[in-house]
C-alpha cells in the first residue's frame, strides 16, 4: 500500500502531443493534485466507459487544482488509435507504460497478463499518495466518488462516512 508514502516517480510517453513524442513525469504535477488511474487495456469493454466518464469530469477536477492522467501498458500508438477510432478527443492524456515499470512501482501490474489492474491514486501537491483503490477488472470506477474523495482530502480534516462537499468535517 502506498498511502502516506511518496508517489513513485514516472516518465511515460503520452497522447498529449499529436506527434506522440510528449513525455509526462510525476514532477511536472508538483504543486497540484494528480488523479492517476490505471486501466487494463485499450479496446476493451469496461475501460472506455471509465475513460470517457473521467474525461467528462476533468473540468470539475480542475476546479480543485487536480489533473488527470490515465495509464495502461498499451503503447502510445494503440492509445492514439483507440481515441481516433473509438473514443474521440479526451480531456486528459493517456500514458503508455510499455516497460511495465510504472505499473510495478504502483503495485498494480498483473504479471501473467502484462496488464495493469483497474486502480486509482490521488497524489497531493507534495507528491504523497493520499488515496489508493483497486477494483476487480469487471467493475468500473465512479469518477464522482474519486472527486468526492479529492474534495475531502483538500478539507484537510477528518470527514465522516458519506461526507459531501459543503458539510462540516468532524470536530474532535
Amino acid at each position: 500500500m502506498l498511502v502516506g508514502s511518496p508517489a513513485p516517480e514516472f516518465t511515460m510517453v503520452t497522447t498529449r502531443d499529436p506527434n506522440l513524442d510528449d513525455e509526462t513525469t510525476l514532477s511536472e504535477y508538483r504543486g497540484r493534485w494528480l488523479v492517476l488511474f490505471f486501466y487494463p487495456a485499450d479496446f476493451t469493454f469496461v475501460c472506455p466507459t471509465e475513460v470517457l466518464a473521467f474525461s467528462n469530469k476533468v473540468s470539475e477536477y480542475a476546479e480543485f487544482e487536480a489533473d488527470v492522467v490515465a495509464v495502461s501498458t498499451d503503447n502510445v500508438y494503440c492509445h492514439q488509435a483507440w481515441c481516433e477510432f473509438a473514443l474521440g478527443r479526451l480531456n486528459f492524456p493517456l500514458a503508455a507504460d510499455t516497460s511495465h515499470a510504472v505499473s510495478k512501482a504502483y503495485d498494480v501490474l498483473i504479471e501473467e497478463d502484462g496488464m495493469a489492474r483497474r486502480a486509482v491514486f490521488i497524489i497531493d501537491p507534495e507528491g504523497v499518495v493520499r488515496y489508493e483503490v483497486v477494483h476487480d477488472d469487471n467493475v468500473g470506477r465512479n469518477p464522482d466518488e474519486v472527486l468526492r474523495v479529492l474534495q475531502a482530502l483538500r478539507v484537510d480534516a477528518k470527514t465522516p462516512a458519506g461526507w459531501q462537499p459543503g458539510q462540516a468535517p468532524l470536530s474532535v
